[in-house]
């Protein structure tokens, strides 16, 4: 039985409660501090795939960081791709939080109780 993984900053309020829901629920996961162990660009792609997203869906563009990237005026098309999925690589706190990778080979982003319980029943067998 593969096991949920959930990417936290700890000092988030929406991380911790997306993993109070998942103790209170029972679910089997690991926590990853990805500001800690940070992603590299090709765990970025598989995620992404996962929730099927783009970079730019998942980066956190009010951070300082990001303003002072510019990330705003970037391209958001394919051509763009590779440049957002390093600037998540090298600046780990741009990336939307917490990203809970699911049993089923896909992934949600966490910041809603319905979003977490969502990531759980995807685990579930039917």
């Amino acid at each position: 039985m593969s096991v949920m993984e959930i990417w936290i900053n700890p000092a988030c309020s929406k991380c911790r409660s997306a993993l109070s829901l998942l103790d209170a629920e029972g679910a089997g996961y690991t926590v990853r501090r990805y500001l800690e162990e940070v992603p590299d660009e090709d765990e970025i792609r598989a995620v992404l795939e996962r929730l099927g997203l783009e970079p730019w869906d998942i980066t956190r563009t009010q951070e300082a960081e990001a303003k002072e990237l510019g990330v705003g005026a970037w391209a958001r098309d394919a051509g763009a791709r590779d440049r957002w999925v390093a600037a998540l690589a090298a600046h780990p706190r741009l990336i939307q939080r917490p990203i809970i990778t699911a049993d089923d080979g896909t992934a949600v982003v966490g910041r809603s109780e319905d979003a977490v319980r969502d990531a759980l029943s995807r685990g579930k067998t039917l």
